[in-house]
């Protein structure tokens, strides 16, 4: 299969560009970057000298189509909303990495992004790109819209027990500790490195743009309306989150009830981990465990004291949290094991 890349100097941009050439079933045939047209793909991407030769080229409709059968968007928020239309047109599919697509309902654009949606009649057509709650769907798409790296991991943390009824809809609270490399490549005031360092910082405190999509893929698997409050906080990590979920069950539960909902949800999910043990330190989820893989390692704890149910999940938000899992859905899309190009143990120590 031949496959593009739009936007491949960013960080979830050299990201897919080392898990495509890796693919056993994959040719990349191209990457475009307005900036960097001519430079060798590994100038901006290190870590892949000796890899490729690839250069990075413009962005030219008529070079995609004649060279590509699916093409990733990984441009920024806004960038390829416009973009997509004239790809579909070709009959090139589409993975695309921004939030252009993510959200069903064009008037959440306004309220969490501050824009209109030009194009809000492929929004129904386009499918979220989370595996475990939309694998069939993936399967038929034209365009798919994968989540966003903290989205991914609230929904996955939640979604069993959401799922299985336990927990009150309307008192979630999600608390994520995210590295910064899920602020892009381009520093800001905020993002460079000796203001962020030995620091841990809360940002976008109310009303993060990711809550829409967390709620819209919730009230898909409640049937009803689910309110979630929602917080991140910049740490002194490069990659991973960890989610902190604290939810109150409807009635008395047990241990037993909670590994129930696990394992209904996720019993054969290629991809999810469960991480619950008694002793060593990784007694819970841990993103330093996950760096470099596909796995969303997911956990929980029962606060009897509280009535209280803390879930966990932790994640690389490059990988499952962005380039591995549109690879992911590039192999569905495909037709083939959905793990291909994405096992990897990680490294530790780390």
């Amino acid at each position: 299969m031949r496959v593009g890349i739009i936007g491949g100097s960013g960080y979830v941009g050299g990201e897919l560009i080392r898990l495509l050439l890796l693919h056993p079933e994959i040719e990349l045939t191209a990457v475009t970057s307005r900036q960097s047209v001519g430079e060798y793909v590994f100038n901006l991407h290190p870590n892949l000298r000796g890899m490729t030769e690839l250069k990075f080229v413009p962005q030219d409709l008529s070079f995609l189509q004649r060279n590509c059968d699916i093409v990733f968007t990984a441009t920024p928020h806004g960038g390829a909303v416009n973009l997509v239309p004239k790809l579909l047109e070709t009959g090139i599919k589409v993975v695309d990495m921004s939030a252009d697509f993510r959200l069903k309902n064009p008037l959440e654009y306004e309220k969490w992004y501050g824009w209109k949606h030009t194009h809000p009649e492929l929004l129904e057509e386009a499918v979220y790109g989370l595996p475990e709650l939309h694998r069939e769907q993936i399967k038929h798409a034209r365009l798919v819209a994968c989540p966003g790296c903290m989205a991914t991991a609230a929904i996955l943390g939640l979604a069993p027990v959401i799922k299985a009824d336990l927990i009150e809809n309307n008192r979630i609270v999600v608390d994520l500790k995210v590295g910064s490399s899920g602020g892009g490549s381009k520093p800001s005031a905020s993002s460079h490195h000796p203001e962020r360092a030995n620091g841990v910082r809360p940002y976008k405190v109310v009303g993060h743009r990711h809550i829409a999509e967390v709620e819209q893929e919730l009230r898909y698997l409640a049937k009803h309306d689910i309110t979630i409050s929602f917080t991140p906080h910049a740490v002194n990590i490069v990659r991973g989150i960890l989610a902190t979920f604290h939810t109150y069950p409807v009635r008395q539960i047990t241990n037993k009830d909670v590994w129930k909902a696990l394992r209904a949800c996720y019993a054969n999910e290629p991809f999810i981990r469960f991480v619950k043990y008694q002793k060593g330190p990784y007694q819970l989820p841990d993103p330093k465990i996950t760096l470099g893989t596909n796995f969303c390692d997911v956990g929980f704890e029962l606060d009897l004291h509280a009535n209280r149910l803390l879930l966990f999940s932790a994640l690389d938000n490059l990988m499952k949290g962005a380039s591995g899992q549109g690879v992911q859905c590039l192999n569905i899309l495909m037709g083939i094991d959905e793990t291909k190009g994405l096992i990897s143990t990680g490294f530790h120590p780390m």
